[in-house]
C-alpha cells in the first residue's frame, strides 16, 4: 500500500469511528455528517471523497460491527475446547457461540446501531445481507465441524445455517426491544439451546 493510499485509509477510519460513536450515542436521525466531521477532526470534503452520503457511512459503520462482532464470537468459540483433547469440543461449540451472540448484542451501541437503526436506515434485505456475510461462514463452518465429528446428525449444512442465523437474529430483535432485555435474554436462551439440543446425534 502506498503512502498515499494508507492516509486514505487512515482518515476513512477516522472517520467511521467518529460516526460510531456518534450513532452510538445519538442514533443515526439524531446525527449530522457536520457532526461527524467535528467529531473526526476532518473536513466535510474528506467525508464525501470516501463516502456518498451519510446512509453509505452508517453502512460501513454496520459492516465493520458485524466483521467484529463475528470475530469476537469466533474467538470465543476457540475456548470451548476438550479438556482431554485440547480440540475443539462438537457438543459444546455452537452453545458457546450461541452465549458469545448474546452477549455481543446486549451492548448499548451493537442494539442501537445493529439492531434498532440498521434494518430502517439500510432497508430489511441490505441488512440481512450484511449479517449472513459476515456470520454465515462460521455457522457452517461450526455445523459442519460438528457433523464430521458425529455429534450433530447429518443433513444439507446451508439451508440449516440460515435457519440457525434467522433464529439468532429474531432473539436478538426480542432482546433489543423488550422493557426487560435481561428478562428476554432469559427467556430466549433456552429455546435457542433446545433448537440446537435437536440437532444432536441420537446416542
Amino acid at each position: 500500500m502506498s503512502l498515499r493510499e494508507e492516509r486514505a485509509e487512515a482518515t476513512r477510519a477516522q472517520l467511521v469511528a467518529a460516526a460510531t460513536e456518534l450513532f452510538a450515542e445519538r442514533g443515526y436521525a439524531e446525527v449530522g455528517t457536520e457532526d461527524v466531521v467535528r467529531r473526526a477532526g476532518l473536513t466535510r470534503g474528506a467525508l464525501y471523497h470516501h463516502f456518498a452520503d451519510k446512509r453509505e457511512l452508517f453502512a460501513a459503520v454496520y459492516e465493520r460491527m458485524e466483521r467484529e462482532l463475528v470475530t469476537s464470537i469466533g474467538t470465543r468459540m476457540a475456548e470451548a475446547t476438550d479438556s482431554a483433547t485440547g480440540a475443539p469440543d462438537p457438543n459444546q461449540l455452537l452453545v458457546t457461540g450461541v452465549q458469545a451472540f448474546l452477549d455481543e448484542v446486549a451492548r448499548p451501541e451493537v442494539v442501537r446501531i445493529g439492531l434498532l437503526d440498521a434494518p430502517t436506515v439500510l432497508g430489511w434485505a441490505r441488512w440481512r445481507e450484511v449479517g449472513e456475510r459476515y456470520g454465515l461462514g462460521l455457522v457452517i463452518s461450526s455445523l459442519e465441524y460438528g457433523m464430521a465429528s458425529g455429534a450433530l446428525r447429518r443433513q444439507p449444512v446451508r439451508p440449516l445455517a440460515l435457519l440457525l442465523l434467522a433464529a439468532l437474529g429474531e432473539a436478538a430483535q426480542l432482546i433489543a426491544h423488550a422493557e426487560q432485555p435481561e428478562q428476554a435474554r432469559a427467556e430466549v436462551e433456552p429455546a435457542l439451546r433446545a433448537l440446537l439440543d435437536g440437532l444432536r446425534a441420537q446416542a
